[in-house]
């Protein structure tokens, strides 16, 4: 490579490294092996004229008025409200788990008062500190809740039974005793009116950055470079020096069809003999449109495999430990930071994505003013 800064990964925290680089006069090359920018948050219209988020549904929320005004630079971005409804034994109920689901699933009329107090009655008070996905549950909102909204949906999302999943990844999930069914709680929630791909190339369009698509590469390709910025696997840089790193991976079938398939953008089925996890309906992602056809993805979840675009880091055991001998030789590495979600093996949305790719823009400028090296990470990815 002969352009001193080499970026691998065209998603947002390639582009906006680039980005940052380039507005402070930095020249870089971004390098991605498929053919199109944006990664997994890429977007392409259908025939229909129908958006279509090509790897799955990308909402994005965020608390962080910094990334909220720099996102906002390159696209117009249109409030969106997200909710998600399941399935569960032949009924419909409303998610995340308010008070509605409460007294839908009960066949009660509980105020919020009583909801609460209903609910710590159904849990499980002989649990102590969680351990597993289970404990957790079973603690927070008591069995039948439990099977009926997290049991078998989580088994089919992990492939794992969920005695065998930390605490830890039920934690962030919220019961709410009202009826806000709101998916998520930040300030900024919006999709972006035109799709998530002309973003990432407004961020790309400057002069000073090249983009390389349709390429692979390695390490010893880079070796020419001042510095790399890479966003793909952390293990794959290493050439799976240490195995390779877990994921599980999505698998969508989809289905053109005309009207109104579901009714919502995103309906999870929760019962285990089910296959799929979820049905997501993408023209209910831009409600400000109208159109007649419809475009369905049922999702399958597994395990990925070397060939597999790897969407979730699973992060147990096996892969911390894996992890921590990835992150050793990183630290030992010269001339690379490691960066978003693959690079540091941490599930990211979006706009956690975007603000750590501006911090570690910000402490690259200030390295390279002062001659101190760059840190291969700008983040703990432990």
């Amino acid at each position: 490579m002969t352009t001193p800064i080499v970026i691998v990964g065209a998603g947002f925290s390639g582009a906006v490294v680039a980005r940052q680089l380039a507005e402070a006069g930095i020249a870089s090359t971004v390098i991605d092996q498929r053919g199109h920018v944006a990664g997994n948050a890429h977007t392409e219209r259908n025939d229909n004229g129908v958006m279509v988020h090509v790897y799955g549904p990308h909402i994005f929320h965020t608390a962080h008025e910094d990334v909220w005004e720099y996102i906002n630079r390159f696209g117009e971005m249109v409030p969106y409200n997200h909710r998600v409804k399941a399935t569960y034994s032949g009924r419909v109920y409303s998610l995340p788990v308010n008070l509605l689901t409460i007294n839908q699933f009960f066949g009660r009329t509980l105020s919020p008062v009583e909801a609460e107090a209903f609910i710590r009655e159904q849990a499980d008070d002989s649990i102590g500190t969680p351990v597993t996905f289970e404990d957790q549950a079973l603690k927070f909102v008591g069995r039948d809740l439990y099977e009926a909204f997290f049991k078998g949906y989580t088994q089919k999302q992990w492939g794992l039974s969920p005695t065998e999943l930390p605490a830890s990844i039920l934690a962030r999930l919220p019961v709410r005793f009202n009826y806000e069914d709101s998916y998520f709680n930040h300030p900024h929630q919006a999709i972006p009116r035109d799709g998530y791909t002309p973003i990432v190339e407004g961020m790309l369009d400057h002069p000073l950055i090249g983009v390389v698509l349709g390429r692979a590469v390695t390490a010893d390709d880079l070796a020419g470079a001042e510095h790399v910025f890479w966003t793909g696997p952390i293990d794959e840089y290493f050439r799976h020096a240490h195995g390779r790193l877990g994921y599980r991976t999505l698998d969508f079938a989809a289905e053109e069809l005309t009207g109104d398939f579901q009714g919502c953008p995103v309906m999870n089925y929760c019962d285990p003999d089910v296959p799929f996890t979820r049905i997501t309906e993408h023209k209910h992602f831009a409600p400000w449109e109208s159109h007649d056809a419809t475009v369905i993805y049922r999702e399958y979840s597994r395990l990925a495999g070397e060939d597999d675009i790897p969407y979730y880091p699973i992060r147990l055991v096996k892969e911390k430990e894996q992890l921590l001998r990835y992150v050793e030789a990183a630290r030992e590495a010269r001339g690379v930071t490691f960066l978003g979600r693959l690079g540091t093996y941490r599930y990211l949305d979006m706009d956690v994505t975007i603000k750590e790719a501006l911090d570690a823009s910000r402490t690259f400028l200030e390295c390279r003013a002062s001659g101190a090296a760059m840190p291969s990470f700008t983040v703990d990815p432990l």
